[in-house]
């Protein structure tokens, strides 16, 4: 774990602020200690992120896209300048308790930023609760997070897994593909998604011939393509990110289902993964919010600004992680950067309203984000958006009961 800065200061530098105050006092100006004393020193920020091994360019696409719209605006967040606190969460479940507690209780940060991995998301979670912190999920879809689990002070600013594997069901049916078989790992995320896309299909009167999975973060498929193989469904839905969607989708153009058997799922599939994949996706279709050719001024800038700054294309991660640090800039701007007032911050991000690369969107009462899910098409290097699956669709978080 790391800090970008050292907190900095000297005991004459207190002096002098100790006696600027007594003197602001004097003059018959009441300054409020906390505010005062708060207004000098930087926002502790969290980022517990997986950097290393399947989900590792998840991580550093997030913080990426973070840290450039923290430097858009020219470097303060509600006039405050912010200070990174840096955890790899390996996308480790048994770790996440442990790594989000020395977060909160050691490094005492003001929000923390996290993560990718649904199951670590749930450790998370649970310490979020518990402690009352600040907590701003920028891409685990994990549905309880907004759902049974929800609290006044947990938020996020991407999906629930539930959102961009639904519109799925609909795209396929309406494409008259009457069977299907699901793949994916066997892990929260995995099974949420899955389900998600039956709940939609099967409503419609689609048929799933059976639910394939393997565990995470294994990428050994041959034996499960040969199964589809034989099943012979008329489409197969399937959720895989990072390396892992690299591998299966070049294996599945490899063992010759490519052209015999549609591929889909959300869009994560195909996300940040393209040039690794090449030929073996082009003409895959995927459902996500967001996707290329959206023509929109801020996402124009947004995607100059990163490749001018990273030297590589932003992707559905980095938008996530760049409206993260637009809804905690949104907290800070309503309480003039006094982040200590803490119902204010809540309630301002509560009503926001993100305009964002990705579209419009707002906080739904489980604080989740309504928005748009597009229908995409790989085209080269470029998921192209070629509709709208689903309009502003909101997350039924069942079991939410907001206190």
């Amino acid at each position: 774990m790391t800090a970008d800065n050292k907190p900095s200061g000297s005991r004459r530098d207190f002096l002098k602020t100790a006696a600027a105050t007594a003197g602001l006092a004097a003059a018959g100006t009441f300054v409020p200690a906390r505010f005062a004393i708060g207004q000098q020193a930087k926002v502790k920020v969290g980022l517990m992120l997986p950097y290393t091994g399947t989900f590792a360019q998840l991580g550093d696409a997030i913080t990426n896209a973070f840290k450039l719209y923290v430097a858009e605006k020219g470097g303060k967040l509600g006039g405050r300048e912010l200070e990174y606190y840096v955890v790899d969460d390996e996308s480790n479940p048994a770790k996440a308790t442990d790594n989000v507690n020395r977060l909160i209780t050691r490094d005492k940060v003001d929000v923390v930023v996290g993560t990718v991995h649904s199951g670590v998301l749930l450790g998370m979670v649970k310490v979020a609760r518990e402690t009352g912190a600040l907590l701003i999920c920028p891409n685990a879809g994990a549905d309880e997070a907004t759902g049974p689990l929800c609290a006044p002070n947990i938020f996020r600013t991407s999906f629930t897994n539930w959102q961009p594997a639904h519109p799925m069901g609909k795209v396929f049916y309406e494409k008259g593909y009457k069977t299907a078989v699901t793949i994916t790992w066997k892990y929260a995320a995995g099974e949420q998604m899955v389900n998600s896309f039956k709940e939609g299909y099967t409503k419609l009167g689609g048929k799933i011939l059976k639910e394939l999975y393997l565990p995470f973060p294994q990428v050994e498929f041959q034996a499960l393509l040969t199964e589809i193989a034989s099943l012979k469904p008329d489409c197969v839905f399937s959720f895989f990110a990072g390396g892992g969607a690299v591998k299966f989708v070049k294996d599945y153009a490899a063992a010759g289902l490519k052209d015999k058997i549609p591929l889909g799922g959300p869009g994560f599939l195909t996300d940040g993964t393209l040039e690794a994949q090449g030929a073996a996706a082009q003409g895959l279709l995927t459902t996500l919010h967001y996707g290329d050719g959206i023509e929109t001024e801020i996402n124009k800038r947004f995607q100059f600004n990163y490749a001018k700054t990273y030297r590589s294309r932003p992707d559905v991660y980095a938008v996530q992680g760049y409206d993260a640090a637009q809804l905690l800039a949104l907290g800070l701007e309503a309480v003039k950067g006094d982040i200590g007032a803490r119902k204010n911050v809540i309630k301002a991000m509560e009503g926001a309203k993100i305009v964002s690369p990705r579209g419009t969107w707002t906080m739904s009462k489980a604080h989740n984000p309504i928005q748009d899910i597009y229908l995409r098409r790989v085209e080269g290097v470029e998921n192209k958006v070629i509709g709208v699956a689903w309009k502003a669709l909101a997350d039924p978080a069942r079991g939410c009961k907001m206190t």
